[in-house]
């Protein structure tokens, strides 16, 4: 029998969604679980076990389970040493200060003897360490923002999406302690027997990133200009050109990031690119 590799994603929540999404583009069909405490893949040897989202980490670090998906920022508050094997670019947060709206802050020496709220004391006791700060905290599990509204804290230190929950309860972000968004997280003692499975699941998922990041473009330009527009586009190796039926241009075709489109779209009409057609790339291999 075929082993199995096993992999941990949030139950519920923000990333389960996300979770499933890039699997399942990354050609992994789940069977329906009733319980979904387990699915199984149909076309690869995966198992998906759904976890409480804060104990994915500790699972991945004993070996319970082989990889998981979860928040960067859980690996600093658990202090785990875990290799990151991919970004996954969704459930981008912040881990934030915030204070009242009514009050002044102006640099971090300000929050010296403050009562600070947060469900992630391990981090903040790391920056204030890191920073020589002294600071009184007070550890919550949820609702950490209505802590300054009570009386129990001058300050939050809280993860940070949209923003919207902290203008909501009067507060305004100061000071961003760290970045965070979903990563891909191998254990330390994964099997040799899985590392090729291991290879090829990354190998898919990072296809499937690379193809969000970028857009295929295809555009008419007149041949004398196919030099300036090409130095505009730089392709994954070059852009490759078509010969039109109309004497003197061609159609040229090539790969760009997508942030990178509108900041290069005036220069491209200028340079005389016309009919210019921009398409999403489901895979990109590289």
């Amino acid at each position: 029998m075929t082993k199995r590799l096993k992999i941990a994603v949030q139950k519920s929540g923000r990333l389960h969604e996300d979770s499933l999404q890039i699997l399942q583009d990354a050609g992994i069909v789940l069977e329906k679980s009733k319980d979904q405490l387990k699915a199984t893949a149909k076309n690869f040897p995966l198992d998906i076990l759904y976890l409480r989202n804060g104990d994915i980490p500790q699972y991945v670090n004993d070996g319970v389970v082989d990889v998981g998906i979860f928040g960067e920022n859980l690996l600093v508050e658990k202090r785990l040493n875990l290799p990151i094997l991919l970004q996954l670019g969704f459930s981008k947060c912040s881990l934030c200060v915030a204070i009242p709206k009514e009050q002044n802050f102006t640099e971090l020496k300000d929050l010296n003897t403050k009562k600070i709220a947060t469900s992630y004391p391990n981090t903040v006791q790391d920056f204030l360490k890191k920073e020589n700060l002294t600071a009184d905290l007070h550890t919550i599990s949820g609702s950490v923002e209505i802590a300054p509204n009570i009386g129990l804290a001058d300050a939050v230190v809280d993860i940070v999406s949209s923003g919207n929950t902290l203008f909501k309860n009067n507060l305004k972000p100061v000071y961003t302690i760290l970045k965070s968004e979903a990563v891909l997280v191998a254990s330390p003692s994964i099997p040799s027997i899985l590392q090729a499975t291991l290879n090829q699941l990354v190998f898919r998922i990072e296809s499937v990133l690379n193809a969000r990041n970028y857009k295929y473009i295809l555009l008419n330009a007149p041949n004398k200009n196919i030099d300036q527009i090409v130095a505009l586009l730089p392709g994954m190796k070059s852009p490759t050109l078509l010969p039109l039926a109309q004497e003197g241009w061609s159609s040229l075709h090539s790969v760009i990031a997508e942030e990178d489109f509108w900041n290069v779209i005036n220069d491209l009409k200028k340079a005389g690119a016309e009919g210019i057609l921009v398409s999403s790339i489901e895979k990109m291999v590289r």
